[in-house]
Order: structure tokens, then sequence, then C-alpha cells
């Protein structure tokens, strides 16, 4: 089904309405109710919402819906002429939940729920919570659909769990849908998922990136919020595609070798009358107290975790991307915001746990029940937390007292890292602590280094934009700082555009600037990209311990006054080790002696200085053979030239 025909269904209503309603016909079990109401159902979505069936021969659509404390919950669509009325489902029990089968109603088909509240005379028109699709913003409406797909990705579902291991090479690309690429010979339209897929694919491939991260796309109402204002917590937007335009989509990236993480959202929810706040005239999915169910910054309901439903709810959300859609991971937005009751708020403005406490028990024990359900179901996933404060533990097992995450993104290196490479060179001596205090925490967590979309907007500027000096030491500045973020340990995160060091910051309704790669130092920027990431999935030393501190050992980090770092990598077996050392300032530095464990040559497999990639072409003439001269307290030393503004690699154990 089309977008124009869904469109056509909701504009040009049947010219007989279908049957009445039928309450013989249910999919919700006794067992299905009985774990809904105590918080343990996590397969809502095979039960609640719309599902096409045929009974006695009849087709139809059965509806249920969660509304407590409404008097009357009716169905309505293009079917029946919208009428509020005409097509009553029943309450089941005492569970909360409306239900239905209305014969006719089919795939395709636009409804919403007429919720009439128990309390004030409160009547609205409410979108389903657990709808498979939605009408094209603005409209407001759900639509009926099949999930049905032939899947072609069972090679990389067989051989994922490798892929996403902590000891496998992550090298994310962080994509917002809308904005990647435009179509201009069509008024710069967004593409659709379809035709997205085999052009992202290619780049992505091109560029040597192992996963895509997407913004949010579950369904939201206003794009400008980037998708992080969702509603549609089991629909991908249909601003690109059907249902099944996403599910090509994510099959072809697997397909080509590319993992898919998306962006989920459980920390808060917009107000549209529509969508889920105030659903049955009361605070059902958020709490009712504003100092606990209402974000100050964002404008927005947070959601009621000590809520059974509420849980059952957010976790069958969960479960629904990596069962439906085959996704390879979830991304958690705003976990502190989630985690202490005082986020954002001043003295007075929240209230403390039953400990007088500021953490969010209920969330706390959400966020572990999530972690636990995702891999129990799907261990060969992983989760990853966007948490920007020192909790403790966010990336440990829940049974030794973690949230129970995969993965951090440690939000700390990338402030601490982006201010510092904004200073004029002669300045960064005094803040050299700013490179080095990373590793007294680095392995406290699995973590992902993000150089993300929050970075290029708002008068941030672009990466290359940040970067001080004449243009031939932004770019400069650029590799090294992408170099810089590739040796260090960790995971990697890179938001789209910085690729190609675009110089514009990101604007979410314009494409990227293509245009910029067929300039010779733009070009340059993505030479040296791809070659990190070939070299980062090549290489054990780069990539096995990236959680672990045996992969990691300082050779220098207090050379401050030269703005030098210098430090190894190293994998399990110990046999490679790689030597990485950066030249923060513009200044070449000759016969820079570093020490070195062994001997032997140390070649050098990267130097972002080469000319090829932009630089000055200074460098160590392919490789150093490690002198027997004790220096930084071990055995051997190499003799360097370390380039102006340059990150260079060096290997020990080649042969």
């Amino acid at each position: 089904m089309t977008q124009k025909e869904t469109k056509g269904k909701r504009q040009a209503p049947r010219d007989e309405a279908p049957a009445k309603v039928r309450y013989d016909v249910s999919r919700l079990t006794d067992q299905d109710v009985y774990l809904f109401n105590e918080g343990n159902h996590f397969r809502l979505y095979e039960r609640l919402g719309a599902h096409t069936m045929a009974v006695d021969g009849v087709a139809g659509t059965y509806f249920a819906v969660w509304a407590p404390d409404a008097k009357q919950v009716f169905v309505m669509g293009a079917f029946n002429g919208w009428s509020k009325v005409s097509h009553p489902l029943r309450s089941r029990d005492l569970s909360g939940i409306w239900e239905g089968f209305v014969p006719g109603v089919g795939s395709g088909d636009v409804y919403k729920y007429h919720v009439v509240s128990r309390y004030h005379g409160y009547r609205v028109d409410k979108a389903d919570p657990f709808a498979f699709w939605s009408e094209v913003p603005p409209g407001t409406a759900s639509v009926v659909c099949d999930l049905e797909y032939a899947w072609g990705d069972q090679g990389w579902m067989q051989d994922r769990r490798r892929r996403n291991a902590l000891d496998s090479a992550m090298a994310i690309y962080e994509v917002h849908l809308g904005s990647w690429m435009r179509a201009p010979e069509e008024g710069h339209r967004p593409l659709t998922y379809r035709e997205m897929a085999p052009r992202l694919a290619e780049h992505v491939q091109k560029m040597g990136f192992t996963h895509v991260e997407l913004l949010p796309v579950m369904e939201h109402p206003f794009y400008g919020s980037w998708g992080y204002q969702t509603l549609g917590y089991f629909a991908p937007t249909s601003r690109y595609g059907s249902p099944q335009d996403f599910m090509y989509f994510v099959d072809h990236l697997h397909q080509q070798g590319i993992g898919v993480i998306l962006d989920w959202v459980p920390s808060h929810f917009p107000s549209d009358e529509h969508g889920l706040g105030y659903f049955d005239g009361t605070h059902l999915y958020e709490h009712a107290d504003s100092r606990k169910g209402f974000h100050p910054d964002w404008g927005s309901f947070i959601f009621n975790y000590g809520r059974n439903e509420v849980r059952s709810f957010l976790i069958s959300s969960a479960l629904f991307w990596l069962d439906r859609y085959h996704v390879d991971g979830l991304r958690v937005d705003a976990v502190a915001s989630m985690l202490y009751l005082d986020y954002s708020r001043r003295e007075g403005e929240w209230i403390p746990n039953r400990y007088g406490g500021n953490e969010n028990l209920e969330a706390i024990s959400f966020l572990r029940r999530f972690n636990e359900e995702v891999y129990r179901h799907y261990p060969d996933v992983q989760t990853i937390a966007e948490e920007s404060t020192a909790w403790p533990m966010v990336s440990r097992p829940t049974y030794v007292g973690g949230l129970g995450f995969g993965l951090k993104w440690d939000m700390g290196w990338m402030h601490d890292t982006l201010e510092y490479i904004a200073k004029e060179p002669v300045f960064r001596k005094y803040h050299h602590n700013q490179l080095t205090f990373r590793m007294v925490y680095a392995f406290y967590e699995n973590f992902v280094l993000p150089l993300s979309h929050d970075e290029v907007v708002h008068g941030k500027g672009s990466l290359l934009g940040k970067m001080p000096g004449d243009d031939w030491q932004k770019f400069a500045n650029l590799r090294l700082l992408l170099g810089y973020m590739y040796g260090q340990p960790g995971k990697k995160l890179l938001f789209m555009g910085a690729e190609f060091g675009q110089w514009r910051e990101w604007a979410h309704d314009e494409s990227l600037d293509w245009h910029l790669t067929q300039y010779e130092r733009h070009a340059q920027i993505q030479g040296w990209l791809k070659d990190l990431n070939r070299l980062y999935q090549r290489e054990a030393s780069l990539q096995e311990l990236d959680c672990d501190s045996g992969g990691f050992e300082w050779i220098d980090c207090s050379d401050a006054d030269t703005s030098v770092l210098s430090f190894l990598r190293k994998g399990r077996s110990g046999d490679d080790i790689f030597l990485i050392v950066c030249n923060f300032t513009p200044v070449p530095r000759l016969s820079y002696r570093v020490g070195v464990p062994r001997g032997g040559r140390w070649v050098e497999v990267l130097n972002s200085d080469a000319g090829e990639y932009g630089g000055s072409g200074l460098g160590n003439m392919g490789g150093v053979e490690a002198e027997p001269i004790r220096h930084h307290g071990r055995p051997y030393s190499l003799d360097l030239t370390l380039p102006p503004l340059a990150v260079v690699f060096f290997k020990s154990g080649m042969e």
C-alpha cells in the first residue's frame, strides 16, 4: 500500500459501511490480560492495536486499546464516515482494555479511537498507541497494516553475534533519514526508505563503517524534533514509506553487511492531543504530578515507570523493533533524565524518592528490566545508553547492580575533546588534561566515542567549522581529531557530513552538501576516514580490547609543553602492538624520542599528514628501527618525526 493509496482511503469512505462490531472475537487470553496488568507482558503488539483477521469466513479487523478510565470507546474511520458513535468497543472485564471485531475493515484503512472519559465530560479522538503505521503528518490517524515481509538477511542474522560483540570493530555512522540526501529534481524532497537503502549502503560500505545508527524513525508529529518527540512507538514514520518499505531498508543494509541501530526514546513523549497524554481523561501513561510527569526543558510528558501497564507498553515497543524489524541494537536517549528526579529542576520542583534521594527508583527498575528482557530474547544485539553523568555501572550486568546496558556513550570524552580541539594550538598546553582525563575512567564502562548530531547544530558549527586556524589547519585538525578517536579504546560513532568535512552545521530540513566531495580537500578527508575504518576493522589490536584496560597503555601522557600524546594499543595475543602518537600543534617535532616495549622495525601504517590526505607530506619514510636506548621507562625507543597537527600510527610485529 503506497502513501497515496492510504490517503485515498482516508479521503474516500466506502459506499457501504461494514457490519457492526462483534464482541465474540478476541485475540486476548485471560493470561494475556493478567500479564499486561501485572507489568510482565512484553509482546503486547501481538494482542493490542489493530489486527486483520477472518472470522467465520468474514474478513475484518480486531481492535483493542487500553483506556481503564473511559466510560465508552468507539472506533471510527473512513470506513464509517468518521462516526464517533456507530462502532463502540466493549470493555474487557476489569482489565481496562476495550476490544471488538469490525467486519469489512482491512489493511490500509485509517482509524482513530473516540474516547469518552468518566470524568469532566472529557471526549477526545486518539491515535492508536499500538498502531503499526500512521498517516503522513500532519495527518494524525492510524492505519490498519499487516507486517508481512519476506526477509532475505538470514546470513547477517546468523553472524551478527560476532559483528555486534564487544571485541569486534564497531564504527557507527549516525544518520538522520530526512536530511542525509534529498531529491533535488523533485523539489528537494527526502528520499524514501527504498530509494535510500542502496545509496546509503553503498556510501557506508565505501567509507568502511560497520553500522548505521538512525535518529528515531518512530512516528513523530513534529519533524523538527528529529524524531525525539515520539508518539508512534510501534510505527516507522510514514514520511518515507510504509512499514514494508522500512523492512526493505533494514533487509538491504543487512544483506550488504551493515548493522542497523535505532534511537529509542522511552524518556518522554509530546503532549499532542491525539497522542498518549491524558489518554482516557486521566494521566494514564504519564505521572499526574507535573513534578514527576512533565519535562520542563522539552515541554513533554514523562512516562510513569512505576505503572505496570506502562512498563509492558515500553518494553513491548523495544522488543517489537528487534523482532519485527530485525534491528541490531537500541540506543536509549536521555537516560540521565530518567535516572534523576531532580534532572533539570530547581529545589522545590521535584519530589524525593521514598528514601529521600534524587534517584528515580521506578525508572532504574524499568531500565534494568528492559535490558534483561532484550538480552534474554536477543543476546546478539546491543543496547546503548546516552547517559551524561557519572552514574555507576550503566553498562554492567544487573546481577552485579548495574543497569544492564551493553554500551554507553562517553559524553565526557566528546565534550572535553571538542573543547580542546577548538582551542588555538598555542593555548592547548594549558588544557592538556582535557585529553588525558578520560583514561581515569575509560574502562569503568563499555564506551562508544561519539561525535554526534548534538554537537553540530544550534550554532555550535560543524566539526570542520569548530577547528581553529586557516583552511589548511582546519582540515589538518579534523584529520587529527578523527585519527585520535580511532586510536583511543572504545567503539566509534560519527554523525553524517563529518566524513567529508561539511562546512555548514547540520540543517534537518536540507540535504547534506554532497557537492563538496568533488573538491580535493573534502575528498581527502573521505580518503583518510576510509583508511582509518579499514585499519580499525583489520587490526585486532585496535578493536579486541576496546572495553578492556589490557588493550591500552600510556607511553607519555604528560608532555603538555609540546602538546604530544603517545600510547599503545594491544590485542589479546600481544603479537601485534600499535603505537599512536598525536601532535596537537602546527610545529613539526623532529627527532622526537618515544619509548617502546620491543625492538625491531615499527612500520608507519597511517599518517594523517600524508600528501594523499592533504597534509604536508612529513613522515618517517615508512617506518623506524627501534634502538636499544631506554626511554619512558622502556628498553627501546624510536627517533620519530612528528608532522604538524597530525596523528601517526606505527605497528610492531609485522612480518
